[in-house]
């Protein structure tokens, strides 16, 4: 199904130039240099600029692009055509994602890999084209029926939603799933200067895949099974899945975490609200880090939870309601206080709302640490007695972790 590639000398220096990119256009340009042989769509605000940048470009390359009739229509022709081996990318923002979970248990069940892009958008129902994070539940915790999960990966720039477009890929082929990228809607529409360095993963040949049974026996892609014991058994499998991606796949970025008293939690574009923030708090002397989730799942929750004994307090920030917060107080499990901040219908919040918020979680963190109020109650955590900070704890050190625990 791959077409044509450039000539290599030309080839070689657009993948090094640097250019400025819309984030929509720049995902879609890294799945097609990633190898995306077929792409399905429907347009919806505000990932509209993804399809219309696929429509023009895999036809330049002679790969498939097919605008489908719907939602429904899009995410059954890619699980057709991922089930032949082809790597294959769907998009689409909130309302088109729901229209899509049936088939997306149905790709987990018979572990058909493919990337589905989500540019989320305030809900709920049809609600606004504005930012939004608000579909983390639908992304983490099961988008259709069934005991079944997708890796999830959030991406806080442009540059790296496009270096995460062929992480996504080779996920997906790796585990036999599909895969989630989630980037809010400002991702979708900044523009950003980036260096147009790609990745093409390895092709690999699949044993499973529908290509034709000549010269061979025939293979099945299905995901029911009516014999209860034969369903539990593909149901465990999957489970034993699931857990060898969560020990190996957990990735996690920390910020100025190496002597930090609070620590704001926070993924996307809420992330980088956060960073302003903390560099404005460190400025009137309030030691603040950011822990910043690249996979939302797997959520990295046992790193979390190690520096949580290690802090007096977590913020989380969210364009939501209160989402992630949820996996952060799991992580946590009261070893400190966590507070949450986040606005709603297409807002965004400000470094100064952010300010505020760990500035009131500061006096929270300082009432309950008071000697007068340990001399009359007894502690209720952990947290009251500060470990020491060693050396040999990693997750002090200042960098991206890639790949989880091993």
């Amino acid at each position: 199904m791959t077409g044509e590639r450039e000539p290599g000398a030309q080839a070689d220096a657009n993948r090094r130039a640097r250019v400025l990119m819309k984030g929509n256009e720049a995902i879609a340009e890294a799945a097609i240099q990633a190898g995306c042989d077929a792409y399905f769509g429907y347009p919806i605000t505000p990932q509209a600029e993804l399809l219309e940048w696929m429509a023009r470009r895999m036809l330049e390359l002679g790969r498939v692009f097919i605008q489908a009739e719907s939602e429904l229509g899009a995410i059954n022709m890619a699980l057709g055509a991922a089930a032949t081996g082809a790597r294959v990318m769907v998009s689409s923002s909130s309302p088109g994602i729901s229209l899509m979970a049936e088939a997306m248990s149905y790709m987990a069940g018979s572990g058909t890999p493919m990337v589905l892009v989500n540019i989320m958008r305030a809900g709920p129902g049809l609600g606004g084209i504005g930012p939004s994070q608000s579909d983390y539940f639908q992304a983490t915790k099961g988008h259709g029926h069934g005991d079944y999960r997708v890796p999830v990966l959030a991406p806080a720039s442009i540059g790296e939603a496009m270096e995460l477009m062929a992480t996504s890929f080779e996920l997906a082929e790796r585990y036999r799933t599909p895969v989630m990228l989630v980037a809010d809607g400002i991702l979708g529409q900044a523009m950003e200067p980036v260096d147009l360095r790609f990745r093409t993963p390895e092709r690999q040949t699949f044993d499973w895949a529908l290509t034709g049974a000549a010269g061979r026996p025939g293979r099945v892609i299905k995901s029911i099974d009516l014999d209860p014991e034969v369903l539990e058994r593909r149901n465990l499998d999957l489970q034993h899945k699931y857990r060898e991606i969560a020990r190996r796949e957990t990735r996690w970025e920390g910020w100025q975490l190496h002597d930090a008293d609070l620590v704001i939690v926070a993924y996307g574009t809420a992330a980088r609200v956060a960073r302003t923030a903390i560099e404005r708090a460190r400025e009137k002397g309030i030691r603040v880090g950011l822990f910043r989730p690249i996979t939302l799942w797997p959520f990295p929750s046992h790193e979390l939870a190690r520096l949580s004994r290690h802090v007096g307090g977590i913020l989380t920030v969210e364009l939501s309601a209160g989402q992630m917060v949820e996996d952060v107080r799991l992580a946590v499990e009261g070893r400190c206080p966590v507070a949450f901040h986040g606005r709603m219908g297409g807002l965004v919040p400000t470094p100064d709302e952010v300010m505020g918020a760990l500035k009131a979680l500061k006096g929270r963190v300082d009432r309950i640490a008071s000697p007068e109020r340990h001399a009359h109650m007894a502690p209720v955590s952990r947290w009251h007695e500060p470990p020491e900070r060693t050396e040999a704890e990693p997750w002090i050190h200042e960098r991206v972790r890639r790949g989880g625990r091993r």
